[in-house]
């Protein structure tokens, strides 16, 4: 296996530390752990209190597997399975996949979302979208079909366009793996993170006995910390598999971690609205924005999640461009380089509060830069 250099993770290794505005992160501000603690219970603060510090189940808490099981359907705990997402995203390549796959990825899409297979040796097909809607045709996905189609990866809410799917579409997508006998492996990290009129739609797992969902904390309850995500499938093997895979990478999770995260998934509300209220009203922010600066920008409003995928006019590469803000402004921005996209692109996200502040100063920065 040869994985290329994760180029968002290390631009972020980079600049996010030191930059002084962040106008690209995917995640809200992140909540504090006496946040957490004070949606707790009596009986929750204290298992928290009497927390012992030895190893955990390898499969996740069963409370934790407990607490994840009303969110989807027909899910019992053996369905379940805790670890980081990073972690399920590549145990699950690894067991599920062979050098003789063809797999299908969303694009643009998170590096590990296609690296992965890619350096396993998969032949690789991306289903891209209209540029103009960021809308994805589910019969282009159909064209890309090859006799050796293991896996389809889809992402929605989408990072980093924004795009989302109607449950009529998903359900098409279903019918198409199901026709060829493909699994779909859906991140649902910004699940219910629905910003848009379109409703929220149901885990991969609940529509699909091929499909696997992957959920955590780090997006929709603002907890990116707590490091806590975990796969739903009603494919018990490829669990098994991926927890036998785990032995040998964390064995096992964070006991404090597991705990918080319990608290969280209890008290969802507390975490989600105050994100979710945050999200709209910066989207109206960058609209008011977009619409004040069309010489500049060209904004297509996310319909879920928290980033959009703004194209800028400009007479450099987005590489450059943010190279040059983040150096002279001290904003950080994400180009579409990093997500292996062509296009003038940069991501920007909608879950942190200083959001405002930033595009005075981005404003400033093209002004001042760019010829209108």
């Amino acid at each position: 296996m040869q994985l290329k250099d994760f180029k968002l993770e290390r631009y972020f290794g980079i600049h996010e530390f030191t930059a002084k505005y962040l106008l690209s992160s995917s995640d809200c501000d992140g909540y504090t752990m006496q946040d957490v603690l004070n949606t707790a219970t009596v009986d929750e603060l204290e298992r928290w209190n009497k927390l012992q510090l030895g190893y955990t189940e390898s499969e996740g808490n069963p409370l934790l597997r407990q607490a994840i099981r009303p969110f989807y359907k027909n899910a019992d705990l053996d369905n379940i399975l805790v670890a980081s997402p990073g972690e399920l995203n590549f145990v699950l390549m690894n067991t599920l996949l062979t050098a003789n796959d063809h797999v299908i990825a969303i694009a643009p899409s998170y590096q590990s979302l296609h690296e992965v297979a890619r350096s396993i040796g998969c032949a690789m097909s991306y289903w891209l979208p209209d540029e103009q809607t960021w809308e994805y045709e589910p019969e282009q996905l159909e064209c890309l079909i090859q006799e050796n189609t293991k896996l389809i990866i889809i992402n929605f809410p989408h990072n980093p366009t924004g795009a989302y799917l109607s449950e009529a579409v998903l359900l098409r997508i279903v019918e198409i793996a199901r026709t060829h006998g493909i699994y779909i492996f859906s991140d649902e990290m910004y699940h219910k993170l629905t910003v848009g009129e379109l409703p929220t739609l149901p885990p991969i797992q609940d529509v699909y006995e091929k499909g696997i969902s992957l959920w955590g904390t780090s997006k929709t309850f603002g907890l990116a910390g707590l490091r806590t995500g975990w796969l739903v499938t009603q494919d018990k093997t490829v669990l098994r598999k991926i927890l036998a895979f785990k032995d040998y990478l964390s064995i096992c999770n964070s006991a404090p971690s597991e705990i918080l995260s319990i608290i969280a998934l209890n008290h969802i509300e507390q975490f989600l609205d105050p994100n979710l209220e945050k999200i709209k009203r910066n989207i109206q922010y960058f609209q008011e924005f977009a619409d004040a600066h069309t010489d500049y920008v060209r904004f297509i409003p996310p319909k879920a999640g928290s980033t959009a995928f703004v194209e800028l006019h400009i007479p450099e590469t987005s590489l450059v461009f943010s190279d040059k803000m983040v150096a002279e402004t001290g904003i950080m921005t994400v180009p579409a380089e990093m997500f292996g996209f062509d296009g003038t692109y940069i991501r920007v996200g909608f879950g942190r509060a200083i959001l405002p502040e930033i595009l005075e100063r981005f404003s400033d920065y093209l002004k001042t830069n760019y010829t209108a």
